[in-house]
């Protein structure tokens, strides 16, 4: 009796075991990207090199694209903004920039859209030079401080600023490259500039301990956006829609093998891993479309009102100029903008 008892267990238990090893193979195959067999669709992206960029990168090198149906040729631009630019003149299909790209263009009237995030970023730091008698915020006034003018390192410098109670009259601000930075700050053409990685750690090697730095976001993140015209958005529906795809599976993957989403990156980039790592808490990987990524991009444009920045004397609707049919349809629960609509 106790031995065909035995013998039923063990055959439950055999049975439970085959019906997980079938659900576990099921799972796998449902959430692995298929193999695609038809003609590869042709896309063009135009990006600036760099970690905001990621997910495209993980993409590329674990075949995403290619395993959605997309042949992606890449573009490279010396900024997002000069991305976006040339997204606009029809040099390319897609781009990526940041949401204050978005914003400013927009305000340009320019015909373009957002259809989904690449990253969060929270890296944008004002490095000053301790023997220029900056050793605290309150340090900066009359100082002179670089950075590129009418972008979103001043509205995170003025709004920095602004926070700490300093008039923005109160310090002179020169118009510099940010990849010349590094080099103003050393030569003494400013007294502190405004900056982000890899030329923060430049800034940090060519004056070892002689400069403070203080991130000036307030810690709110910014957006790094993926791009196109609206034009293309709605006769290329499909495309953005494969796009998406490719790219939320080099999210998954960067959350299940992180390490080896630092390499890829760090290689594509000839960055070494350990910058690559130690930036990597920068930055958020995900696909969204989130209201915070309005709500930031209407701060903007009131900052660029009130400095007289654009002929605009109202924010803009920038619901027109966000593309969510794409994104809603391949994960839904990552559109979290109100007033969008179903």
């Amino acid at each position: 009796m106790a031995a065909s008892r035995k013998k039923n267990l063990l055959i439950i238990a055999i049975v439970v075991v085959l019906i997980m090893v079938v659900v576990l193979s099921l799972f796998v195959f449902l959430i692995s990207p298929r193999l695609y067999t038809g003609k590869l669709e042709p896309i063009n992206i135009g990006l600036y090199p760099s970690e905001y960029n990621s997910l495209i990168y993980i993409a590329n090198d674990q075949k995403y694209f290619s395993a959605n149906g997309l042949n992606v040729t890449f573009k490279t631009y010396l900024s997002g903004a000069s991305a976006v630019s040339g997204m606009l003149k029809g040099e390319v299909d897609a781009s990526t920039g940041s949401e204050f790209v978005v914003a400013s263009n927009v305000m340009k009237n320019a015909s373009l859209c957002a259809f989904g995030s690449v990253s969060k970023y929270l890296n944008v730091y004002l490095a000053a030079r301790i023997d220029k008698g900056i050793n605290r915020i309150s340090d900066l006034e009359g100082k002179k401080i670089g950075l590129t003018l009418e972008s979103s390192n001043q509205f995170y410098l003025s709004r920095f600023l602004e926070l700490n109670g300093i008039n923005q009259s109160k310090v002179t601000l020169v118009n510099i490259n940010f990849v010349e930075t590094p080099n103003a700050l050393a030569n003494g053409t400013v007294d502190a500039t405004v900056t982000f990685q890899p030329y923060l750690n430049q800034i940090q090697s060519l004056l070892p301990n002689k400069t403070v730095v203080f991130l000036i976001q307030s810690n709110q993140f910014g957006y790094f956006e993926a791009t196109c015209a609206k034009s293309w958005a709605s006769s290329h529906s499909d495309l953005i829609i494969k796009l998406l795809k490719a790219l939320i599976q080099a999210e998954s993957f960067n959350i299940n093998h992180q390490d080896k989403a630092i390499a890829i990156v760090a290689k594509d980039l000839n960055y070494t891993d350990s910058y690559t790592t130690s930036v990597w808490p920068d930055f958020q990987y995900s696909v969204t479309l989130d209201q915070s990524f309005v709500l930031l991009m209407q701060e903007e444009a009131r900052w660029l009102i009130s400095n007289n920045l654009t002929s605009l004397t109202s924010v803009p609707n920038f619901l027109t100029n966000i593309y969510s049919d794409g994104l809603k349809s391949v994960r839904p629960q990552s559109v979290n903008i109100i007033g969008l609509g179903n």
